[in-house]
């Protein structure tokens, strides 16, 4: 019995050693939590079995990538029915996410990897994180936050923490970092989304979010080459012109992107604009240019990556040229993968025959499917494609992320102006107003985190709302009762978003002469202005006492205001534009923490 015991005994022993080694090497295989899969060398077996394989159709198929978004459907739904041809009958190469949930976008990535011969190339607009795109994933501010806080670690960070979520979800491609200069305060759909105004500051934030990224094992895009800064219209609703000379744009516009190419980042996107200094044929978008593409990126950057287009259902291109008319362009001009074309089953087929009857040689059509399997190899999806459901809750939106995303919000904020020391309020004593004023329609409440975070410290203030729709009668109302708070102080909280086809991110006429009223007040009471979009705003009322940039609108930069403006903080933030005639890049005063 006791030979019988220690037998029993050792075996046992051996089974758990066995059992721990098992564990042990299932767990060596799955990325631990914070941690992503670098980008490796391309597996160039891989990249020529797959690329010998194919039909005509199937490599132009991935070069073709179109939207869907992450949210619940059910499995019968058209919309996935329509997807899931696309993937499996068109053979795309890629899918861009659209919005969505953390666990519908990670189970639908999956759901569409296995439906696709070849590992789809799944990207999303991350320019502000994950939660730019997917509730419940961390949220950054814009680039230009990063600008005003005008540090490296901070934009590094912002870049690991888009590339571990957006990994863990399925995600591998950010269309981000914005490099454009932003130096047209007038410029109506970059603005806040670049990074400032100085050529060498872009670059320098841009590199560190760009590192950041693929470090942790995400392909980072530098966009919208050859530079979207220096226009007042939007390519989403017509074709911009850029008028500058060679000379400008190559000390401005190309230098972040000579900066990022040099940096080693592994995608660029096309811009949809005109730009004759480097293409002179009249109304040609960039996009579609092969002296801008092949010219300028390839050759004389030295481009070797990705190039992708911008969507290309946006007017900038859809005004002047049919769907396949541009997707032939875009792909002699140099573009690699056609991001959002109408009807993509027909522009597959469309292209298929272009490649037939000589249009386009099949040697061009190799060059692009090469760079996107050898995209996809370096990212590991032809060794492992899927994600791991069951580790979503540890890997989005982990207590240090959001701290990350925090402190950047925080160091971002930045005091232009404070006249009389108007700032920081007194913590007691004297009538406070709080007027949010919205220039977006149905935006009404848009200031009311702000206001609730005021009225926590100030209990007895005053509150008004208005948006762009908001008659001048209510306005009237609004000074009259906020007028009376006599030696006390007004707040303007200020919103414009930014968005595709609005046309303008500036401020409601009736608003800003609203704020004009309150400034011109004798013995009235200081007016503190917080821009929570645009720092441009500070044009239309220069006289106003203090002046304070967050750069976006979140429940986080309205409660991080309500802190700055009471000194329950720091506030170190540098403009990382000029405000014109009035304040230059990196202008920025300096508030430090009330001591109680």
């Amino acid at each position: 019995m006791k030979k019988g015991k220690k037998t029993m005994t050792k075996k046992r022993t051996v089974a758990a050693a066995a059992l721990i080694v098992l564990l042990i090497s299932s767990c060596a295989r799955l990325p631990a939590p914070g941690t992503s899969p670098r980008l490796a060398a391309p597996d160039g077996g891989w990249v020529a079995r797959t690329l010998k394989k194919m039909t005509i159709e199937e490599k132009i198929g991935q070069m073709v990538a179109c939207r869907f978004a992450g949210s619940f459907r059910n499995a019968d739904s058209a919309y996935l029915r329509e997807l899931d041809d696309l993937v499996a009958k068109s053979g795309i190469g890629g899918l861009i996410l659209f919005g969505g949930e953390v666990y519908e976008t990670a189970e639908l990535t999956n759901a569409f990897q296995k439906l696709a011969r070849v590992p789809l190339l799944m990207a999303s607009d991350f320019e502000r994180g994950t939660g730019n795109q997917v509730t419940g994933a961390t949220l950054f501010p814009p680039l230009m936050s990063l600008g005003a806080a005008g540090s490296e670690e901070l934009a590094y960070g912002m870049g690991r923490v888009t590339a571990l979520e957006g990994r863990a979800m399925g995600i591998h491609m950010a269309y981000a970092p914005v490099v454009d200069v932003n130096i047209n305060p007038d410029n109506p759909i970059i603005n806040t989304r670049a990074v400032g105004a100085d050529p060498g500051l872009v670059s320098r934030i841009a590199n560190a979010f760009i590192r950041g990224a693929q470090d942790n094992g995400m392909i980072a895009t530098a966009k919208h080459f050859p530079g979207h800064g220096d226009t007042s219209q939007d390519s989403h609703s017509l074709l911009p012109t850029i008028e500058a000379g060679l000379e400008r744009l190559e000390k401005v516009e190309l230098v972040p992107f000579k900066a990022a190419v040099d940096a080693g980042v592994r995608a660029v996107m096309t811009a949809h604009l005109s730009v004759p200094a480097l293409d002179p044929t009249p109304g040609l978008p960039a996009t579609l240019s092969a002296p801008i593409l092949t010219g300028v990126l390839r050759q004389k950057l030295g481009f070797r990556g990705l190039i992708v287009s911008d969507a290309l259902e946006m007017a900038g291109v859809t005004n002047a040229f049919s769907t396949e008319e541009a997707s032939l362009r875009a792909v002699l001009a140099g573009v690699d993968q056609l991001l959002l074309p109408p009807e993509p089953a027909k522009v597959i087929a469309y292209l298929a025959g272009a490649v037939r009857d000589g249009r386009i040689s099949l040697q061009r059509i190799d060059e692009s499917v090469r760079r996107i399997l050898e995209t996809k190899a370096a990212l590991g999806l032809h060794r492992d494609r899927f994600v791991r459901i069951e580790e979503l809750s540890r890997k989005i939106a982990p207590r240090p992320f959001l701290e990350q995303a925090l402190k950047t919000f925080e160091s971002s904020t930045t005091l232009v102006k404070n006249e009389g020391g108007a700032l920081p309020l007194a913590a007691a004593g004297g009538k406070i107003a709080v007027l949010s004023l919205s220039s977006d329609l149905g935006d009404y409440f848009a200031g009311r985190a702000f206001v609730t975070a005021m009225r926590k410290r100030f209990p007895d203030a005053a509150a008004f709302y208005a948006d762009g729709d908001t008659g001048q009668e209510a306005l009237d109302k609004a000074f009259t009762e906020a007028s009376a708070a006599g030696g006390g102080t007004v707040l303007f909280a200020l919103f414009s978003k930014v968005s595709a086809g609005k046309g303008s991110v500036d401020l409601e006429p009736k608003h800003v002469d609203l704020i004009r009223k309150f400034a011109a007040l004798e013995n009235g009471p200081a007016v503190v202005v917080v821009s929570f979009g645009s720092p441009y705003f500070l044009r239309h009322f220069p006289e106003t006492d203090a002046y304070v940039c967050m750069y976006r609108n979140t429940p986080e930069t309205q409660d991080i205001a309500a802190r700055a403006l009471t000194g329950e903080m720091d506030v170190a933030g540098k403009l990382p534009v000029s405000i014109p005639g009035l304040y230059p890049v990196g202008h920025g005063i300096v508030l430090k923490k009330r001591i109680p």
